[in-house]
C-alpha cells in the first residue's frame, strides 16, 4: 500500500519519506520558533537565554496580561501557506501534524491540572467558515497532553470586522468587549491554569482580550500557544 499511496508533503503534496511531513524544500521555507525565543510570545531570537527570562521588542514595548506564549513557526513561507490552508482550506487533514508542532511548542508551559482553551469565532463567522481551526487545534493538543478542553469556554459577544490592515490601537479598539467568558463555564476557571490556543498572533490584540476575562473569571495563569506569529524574523 506504501507503494502505491507513498507519503505526501502536508505543504506541496510532494513525495516524501514518512507520513504528514514536509520536502525539503517546504522544509527550507518554514521558519520554526526553535532556540531562543520570547518568552512571551514564542518570537525566534537572536543569542543565549542563559536560563533567564527574554522578551522581543514588541512584547517589551507592549506587555502582554499572559504569563508565558510559545508558537511554532514565522507566518511567512510553509507557515503562512499552512495556516491558510487550514483557515481557508477546510484541510483538516493537517490538524495531525500541526497539533504535534503545537504540542512540542506548548511542552515548556503545560502543568497538569490546566484547562486548554481555543480563541472562539462569533457565531456568524462560524456558520460561514464551518469549523473553528483554533478549537481543532486545542482540541487535538488537548489529547496529546491528556489534558482537560473546553471548546467554548469563551464566547464571542458580537461579531467585530476583519483585524487586517488595522494597527495595535484600532485592534484593540475592535475588541473591546468582545470575548467573555461562557457563563455556562465560569467556574471552571477558579483556580486553575490555563492554556488559550490560536491560529496566528499579530498585534496579540485577540489573545489580550481573552486573557483579560480568564483572569476576571479566576484563572491563576493563562498561557498562550500559536501556530504562527506574525513578526521579523531574527
Amino acid at each position: 500500500m506504501r507503494a502505491l499511496f507513498p507519503p505526501r508533503c502536508i505543504a506541496c503534496g510532494e513525495a516524501v519519506g514518512s507520513e504528514f511531513g514536509l520536502c525539503a524544500s517546504c522544509w527550507s521555507q518554514t521558519d520554526f520558533a526553535r532556540g531562543t525565543v520570547c518568552d512571551a510570545c514564542g518570537t525566534p531570537l537572536p543569542g543565549q537565554a542563559e536560563g533567564e527570562r527574554i522578551l522581543c521588542d514588541d512584547c517589551l514595548i507592549h506587555p502582554r496580561p499572559w504569563t508565558q506564549g510559545r508558537t511554532v513557526m514565522h507566518y511567512s513561507g510553509t507557515g503562512r501557506d499552512l495556516v491558510l490552508a487550514l483557515k481557508h482550506g477546510d484541510r483538516l487533514d493537517l490538524v495531525p501534524p500541526l497539533a504535534d508542532w503545537l504540542a512540542s511548542a506548548a511542552s515548556p508551559l503545560l502543568s497538569p491540572d490546566m484547562l486548554i482553551a481555543p480563541i472562539p469565532l462569533h457565531r456568524l463567522r462560524l456558520l460561514k467558515r464551518r469549523f473553528n481551526q483554533a478549537a481543532e487545534l486545542s482540541r487535538a493538543l488537548a489529547r496529546r497532553g491528556g489534558l482537560d478542553h473546553c471548546a467554548d469556554l469563551f464566547l464571542r459577544a458580537r461579531p467585530t470586522a476583519s483585524q487586517k490592515g488595522k494597527s495595535r490601537e484600532e485592534r484593540l479598539a475592535n475588541l473591546d468587549g468582545a470575548i467573555r467568558i461562557n457563563p455556562r463555564h465560569s467556574g471552571r476557571l477558579a483556580g486553575r491554569a490555563l492554556l488559550i490556543v490560536d491560529d496566528v498572533m499579530t498585534s496579540g490584540a485577540t489573545l489580550c482580550a481573552a486573557t483579560d476575562a480568564a483572569l476576571e473569571a479566576g484563572a491563576t495563569r493563562v498561557c498562550i500557544v500559536t501556530l504562527a506569529r506574525v513578526a521579523k524574523p531574527p
